[in-house]
């Protein structure tokens, strides 16, 4: 039997920013996540990914190297052809040297575990000479080529096995350091040829349309939100425009891409991480998250908001999340979507939520575990 060849290619500190709120690893950031407590998330999702893989023997497997790679799969007892060789800690040069080398040797198929950073290096190495996998696993993951999860990732492998067509999907990437600087500079980078799967990969981030009926919109969300408010309950706002418009509305600092947090209408706390969270929800009774789904995809969790750790999510509560969003970006969203990394986390968020769309008018629209 002819097996398919697949690279395996891992970012193993792609996603570590997110949960102690950097908001990506790219360049030495990686060092003050270490430095702040972060965890790798990428070998988890590598984990996850092939352990819903059902068809090894089918499978010719090139790895890079160790963490980047054959690590994973020696995990599960899977054989692998070793490709390229690293030094120290892994750089973005790693991934496009190893990635040539790969399909030098003629794979068929090319996985790579990472973020939009990742996606771009995979871009420049092999653009769309060889199809591609791309398993969800950094801080923004705002590019169409990514599965929707690792999960989905392997119903993709399996789908290309069976002989499905590709198709070519956006690349994105954003500037880490405007990002971390409270600005959100999107860019075009180019395509990557994807196994085409209807609903196993994630539509693009689109922008907020900041047109007058949106800002409308979103002052009349937020008017209703603050009518609202309990006193003594720690509010903890997720990044987005629609709920800084609940922060303008209370006359209150807040990071645009940021987690901060708000009791009795006065800041309590600005650009959280998960440590900080945690601290702040210690002092208080009740806690509520208030976020906005990403344009375009709809995920309210596991993309652009990681400082909502599992264990954040777990403490806080189902009911106790508050989702805010313009009525268009519902309409064009049509459902809701979360990734946490936690399957069970994930299922027990899922199912029909009320979304507030209006002056307290809400919608009820589903959450889907991807």
């Amino acid at each position: 039997m002819n097996k398919i060849r697949i690279g395996l290619i891992v970012n193993p500190i792609a996603g570590m920013g997110g949960s102690v709120g950097l908001k990506g690893t790219d360049g030495d950031v990686i060092t003050r996540a270490r430095a702040l407590g972060a965890k790798p998330v990428a070998p988890e999702r590598c984990q996850i990914f092939l352990s819903t893989l059902t068809r090894y023997e089918e499978i010719q497997w090139y790895s890079a190297p160790t963490s980047m790679g054959g690590d994973y799969l020696s995990l599960i007892n899977q054989p692998s052809i070793p490709v390229g060789s690293i030094a120290g800690e892994t750089k973005d040069s790693d991934t496009v040297r190893i990635a040539r080398e790969m399909l030098e040797l003629q794979i068929d198929l090319l996985v790579f575990v990472g973020g939009d950073g990742t996606a771009q290096d995979i871009y420049e190495a092999v653009g769309i000479c060889v199809p591609v996998v791309a398993v969800p696993s950094g801080v923004k993951i705002y590019s169409a080529a990514f599965a929707m999860s690792p999960r989905a990732a392997a119903v993709l492998v399996e789908a290309f096995m069976d002989g499905a067509g590709v198709s070519a999907q956006e690349v994105l990437d954003i500037d880490e350091s405007a990002f971390r600087a409270n600005r959100l500079e999107v860019h075009f980078i180019g395509y990557l040829s994807v196994p085409d799967v209807k609903n196993q990969i994630q539509p693009a981030k689109e922008g907020t349309r900041l047109i007058q009926d949106t800002l409308d919109n979103q002052q009349d969300i937020a008017a209703g939100f603050v009518e609202e408010i309990e006193d003594g309950t720690l509010y903890l706002l997720g990044p987005g425009t629609t709920v800084k418009a609940i922060a303008d509305a209370l006359h209150v600092e807040k990071t645009l891409l940021g987690v901060d947090a708000v009791v009795g209408g006065a800041s309590v706390g600005v650009d959280l991480n998960e440590h900080g969270i945690l601290a702040l929800m210690d002092r208080f009774p009740k806690s509520v998250i208030v976020v906005t789904p990403l344009g375009g995809n709809g995920f309210v969790f596991g993309r652009g908001n990681k400082q909502f750790t599992p264990e954040v999510l777990k403490r806080v509560g189902r009911d106790n999340l508050v989702i805010v969003a313009a009525e268009e970006k519902i309409r064009n969203t049509g459902v809701l979507r979360v990734d946490t990394g936690d399957a069970a986390l994930d299922d027990a968020l899922a199912g029909y939520i009320e979304v507030l769309v209006g002056y307290k008018i809400g919608r009820a629209v589903r959450v889907v575990a991807v």
